[in-house]
C-alpha cells in the first residue's frame, strides 16, 4: 500500500472533492443548533450531492484561485482525504494584520478513517503556511471534539439572538443626519467591499474577504423564504458606511410567522449602525427580528429601552485559532500594558520549536519583542491556551482555572489578562 500526502493535480480535482462530505451531500456539521442559521430550525437542511458541472465548476475556480492551498491523502492512487487552506489576513489588537491560514473543506471518508491520515495533512499544511509566511492557523470547527488535538483553541464566539418587534424601542438620539436606502443586488455587491473594508481596519478578527465573497448575492426568491433585500446608509455627504440584507421567510407554522432575519450587517460608526437597526427593527407587518452569527457584545443591546428584550437563543464558538510560530505571532500584534512577561510553551508536539521559554516584552515606544530566555517563568501554559488568547477575546483567569495554565509568579495571570485582553471582544462576520 502506497500512501501520499500531496497537493491534488488538475485532473484530480473531482476525485479530491468527492472525498469531502459537502460535496457528497452528508453532514457537514455537528447536530447543535447552529449558531449562524437564522432559521427555526437548528441548521439547514443538507445539500444534495454535487454534479459532476459542479465539480468541474468548482475545480476551474480553485485552480485559479492563488490563495486556495489544496492537500490530499491518495492510498495507491485513490483519493481517500482532502483539505485546503485559503490564505487570509486577519486584524490583530493594534489595528494590523497577520498573515494567516485558513483550514477549510476537511475530511476523510468513512472506510479510511483513524489510520492517522488527518494529523498527516495538518502537518503538510503547517509546512505550507510557515513557507508561505503565514504564522497563524485558523478554522470553524464542524465537531468541537476534533481540532484541539492538532494545537486549535477557541478564540472568538457568534450569536444568534431574537428581538420581539413590540419590544423594540429605542433610547433617543440625535436625528440621523443620512439616509437609508432599499437597494438591488447589484448594488450591494458594490458596496459590501467597501463597508468591510472600513469595518476590517478595527474589528480584531475579520478576515480579508476571499475572491468572490458577494457574487452569490441576488434578487432571486431563494425557495419559499424570498429573496435577500438590501438596506444601505450614506452618511450626510452620500458616502456609503453601512449595509445589511434581510429576508422575510415564509413560515408553515403561525409561531413563526412575522420573522425578519437579518444575515448580515455591518457599520463604519454607530449613527449608520443605529439607522439601520432602527428600521430593521420596526419593520412593517412583522413581529419577530432574527439575526444569526453576530458579535458576543452586540451594541445594540445598549440602544435599547428594554436591553432584556434581546434574547440569546444560540451561543457557539467561531474561529478557532492556533499559533504556528510563537515569537512572529505574538510580536506582529501589539498590547495595551507596558510589561515583560516570561512564559513556558508546553505540549506542542507538531510544532515543537513553540515549545521553550519565552520572554514577551511591550513598551509604547517599539514593536513587542519575543525571544528565547532562560529566565524562570512567570506561568506555564499549553499552545491551544495561548492561540485562544491571541486575539484578545478570552479569559486568562478562566483557561487557569480549568488547568491550561498555571501561574509560578504572584499576579502572572493578571498580568497576561491585562496584556492580551481587547475590547471589543474579536469578531468575524463570516466563516470559509
Amino acid at each position: 500500500m502506497v500512501t501520499e500526502i500531496r497537493p491534488p493535480r488538475p485532473d484530480e480535482m473531482t476525485a479530491y472533492y468527492r472525498a469531502l462530505p459537502y460535496a457528497n451531500g452528508l453532514p457537514k456539521w455537528e447536530p447543535a443548533d447552529a449558531a449562524w442559521h437564522g432559521g427555526p430550525e437548528p441548521w439547514p437542511p443538507q445539500r444534495a450531492p454535487a454534479t459532476a458541472e459542479q465539480l468541474d465548476k468548482w475545480a476551474a475556480a480553485d485552480v485559479r484561485d492563488e490563495s486556495f492551498h489544496p492537500v490530499a491523502t491518495f492510498v495507491d492512487g485513490t483519493c481517500v482525504g482532502a483539505s485546503a487552506t485559503i490564505s487570509f489576513e486577519v486584524t490583530v489588537p493594534g489595528g494590523g494584520t497577520v498573515r494567516m491560514a485558513g483550514v477549510t473543506a476537511t475530511g476523510v471518508i468513512a472506510t479510511h478513517r483513524r489510520r492517522g491520515y488527518l494529523r498527516q495533512m495538518m502537518r503538510a499544511m503547517f509546512e505550507g503556511a510557515l513557507d508561505r509566511g503565514e504564522p497563524l492557523a485558523m478554522l470553524s470547527a464542524s465537531e468541537g471534539s476534533i481540532y484541539g488535538r492538532f494545537g486549535f483553541s477557541p478564540a472568538t464566539h457568534r450569536t444568534r439572538w431574537e428581538l420581539a418587534r413590540h419590544e423594540a424601542a429605542l433610547l433617543p438620539a440625535e436625528p440621523d443626519p443620512g439616509s437609508l436606502e432599499l437597494v438591488g443586488a447589484a448594488q450591494a455587491k458594490q458596496v459590501w467591499p467597501v463597508v468591510h473594508a472600513a469595518v476590517r481596519g478595527f474589528r480584531v478578527g475579520e478576515l480579508t474577504p476571499p475572491p468572490g465573497r458577494w457574487d452569490g448575492l441576488s434578487d432571486d426568491a431563494d425557495g419559499p423564504n424570498g429573496p435577500l433585500r438590501y438596506l444601505v446608509h450614506r452618511d450626510r455627504h452620500g458616502e456609503v458606511d453601512g449595509i445589511a440584507d434581510f429576508r422575510l421567510p415564509w413560515s408553515s407554522t403561525a409561531g413563526n410567522a412575522g420573522t425578519l432575519v437579518v444575515e448580515a450587517l455591518e457599520a463604519s460608526n454607530p449613527v449608520a449602525y443605529r439607522a439601520l437597526w432602527s428600521l430593521l427593527i420596526d419593520f412593517d407587518l412583522t413581529r419577530t427580528v432574527v439575526a444569526p452569527a453576530r458579535p458576543r457584545d452586540e451594541p445594540l443591546r445598549w440602544l435599547l429601552t428594554n436591553p432584556r428584550a434581546m434574547r440569546v437563543t444560540r451561543q457557539s464558538d467561531n474561529l478557532w485559532a492556533r499559533l504556528l510560530d510563537v515569537p512572529a505571532a505574538l510580536t506582529q500584534r501589539s498590547y495595551d500594558t507596558v510589561d515583560r512577561l516570561t512564559f513556558t510553551v508546553t505540549g506542542d508536539l507538531m510544532r515543537p520549536a513553540n515549545n521553550g521559554t519565552w520572554c514577551l516584552r511591550a513598551d509604547n515606544t517599539a514593536p513587542a519583542t519575543c525571544a528565547p530566555t532562560d529566565r524562570a517563568a512567570d506561568l506555564t501554559l499549553t499552545l491551544p491556551a495561548l492561540s485562544s488568547l491571541y486575539l484578545g477575546g478570552m479569559s486568562a483567569h478562566d483557561l487557569a482555572y480549568a488547568g491550561h495554565i498555571t501561574p509560578h509568579t504572584d499576579g502572572a495571570i493578571g498580568r497576561l489578562a491585562r496584556m492580551f485582553r481587547t475590547d471589543p471582544e474579536p469578531h468575524n462576520s463570516f466563516g470559509f
